[in-house]
């Protein structure tokens, strides 16, 4: 049985905005392109054009030979996990692209697997290709394409040269650039969960607490969130906290994109023992000596309580173990102040007592990239944009 590997990418300058997708068919054994395929679409989100290079690099496929087995390579982890059947498809605009590209080659023919950005490039030139020809007022044409001859210009005849291109990808701080060898980053975009009844009367609400639901505000900021991510299209996993706001505002986030919810125990917020359900000046009041002795130093813990030295530990712990897991890939982290702010503050360099200089509001948005090299780029910090 003949073998093809088939590349496809999707991309949206604007998401949604001015969009295409690029395919490219690959003959397994040696190596050879068969045929690339290239398309603007108008204006389409991030995940519709991706969905629409599968379809294309399958068709063209199946045109060259429908008895051929066919192995599916993206950096759209949505797509891969999607069409390999492991995440369910919620959105309207993904399930009828998910069955025609299902109805092309009998599902046994047709294996998926995810490749990290860099390894893409070939099909992201294309779709890039597509897109330029769109803004022109034209059609992308084959005679035109150039995009075979970079990708190996990249990496070499016969080299595996599937590189990185996500166009709506941020670039790193100025004045720093990562080694090529490096990758993408794992890119962690950080949303606190939307309100409770006890965040608008400043109680502590840590995990030792009564775990509160979101309150009507908070249901409504965990909306306008939710629909500020759909727009964009450029998360590809969520992972949350596991008490209950979080998941609450994780899963808002998930209906309107069609990824599940992985919990991380490693995101809870601080628990602030004894005084869960107080406000600061309450604290102050019962407890001065211990307040004063915790604002000090981040070894000091509320009495029944845990130290921000430790939350560092263990938030620690969970952001390395998702940046290895997510290299290359965005990821929504839904969970509370302590922990958004102590990456935060990790990323940075910056003391303990920077925790106490941060603003963070509700349902805030904050964005953190994480390289191979273990170097961090703070992005983005407490956006309340998408709530206005």
């Amino acid at each position: 049985m003949r073998e093809f590997i088939v590349e496809a990418d999707g991309g949206s300058r604007g998401n949604p905005g001015p969009a295409g997708y690029g395919s490219v068919v690959i003959d397994a054994t040696t190596g050879e392109t068969l045929r690339e395929v290239a398309e603007y679409i108008g204006v389409a989100t991030n995940n519709v054009a991706e969905y629409k290079g599968l379809v294309a690099g399958l068709k063209v496929a199946h045109d060259l030979d429908p008895t051929a087995s066919v192995h599916v390579r993206m950096d759209s982890k949505l797509v891969v996990e999607q069409m390999s059947g492991r995440w369910k498809i919620k959105h309207p605009d993904m399930k009828p692209l998910a069955a025609e590209a299902a109805r092309i080659y009998p599902a046994s023919q047709v294996t998926y697997e995810w490749i990290p950005r860099e390894k893409n490039k070939h099909a992201d030139r294309l779709a890039n290709e597509a897109m330029d020809a769109g803004k022109r007022g034209e059609q992308w044409e084959p005679s035109d394409s150039t995009a075979e001859l970079d990708a190996r210009a990249v990496s070499g005849p016969g080299a595996d040269v599937r590189a990185a291109g996500n166009v709506a990808a941020q670039a790193p701080p100025v004045g720093w650039a990562a080694p090529a060898d490096l990758g993408a980053p794992a890119t962690f975009v950080l949303l606190r969960h939307g309100e409770t009844a006890l965040t608008p009367q400043k109680r502590f609400s840590g995990s030792g607490g009564t775990d509160p639901s979101l309150s009507d505000v908070g249901r409504e900021q965990a909306e306008r969130a939710a629909a500020a991510f759909a727009a964009r299209g450029t998360i590809q996993a969520i992972v949350s906290s596991p008490l209950k706001r979080c998941q609450e505002t994780a899963q808002a986030v998930a209906a309107r994109i069609g990824l599940d919810v992985r919990v991380e125990d490693g995101l809870r917020e601080t628990d602030f023992g004894a005084w869960e359900g107080l406000t600061f000046g309450e604290v102050r009041e019962r407890q001065p000596e211990e307040l004063n002795a915790w604002l000090a130093s981040p070894d000091a813990a509320p009495p029944g309580g845990e130290s921000f030295a430790a939350v560092a530990h263990r938030v620690s712990e969970a952001r390395d173990r998702l940046a290895a897991e997510y290299a290359g890939r965005t990821v929504l982290l839904v969970t509370h102040v302590t922990p958004i702010k102590t990456l935060v503050r990790l990323a940075l360099g910056a003391p303990p007592e920077s925790l106490f200089r941060m603003e963070l509001s509700a349902a805030s948005v904050s964005a953190v990239a994480y390289y191979g090299d273990g170097n961090a780029s703070v992005r983005l910090l407490n956006d309340t944009s998408h709530l206005r």
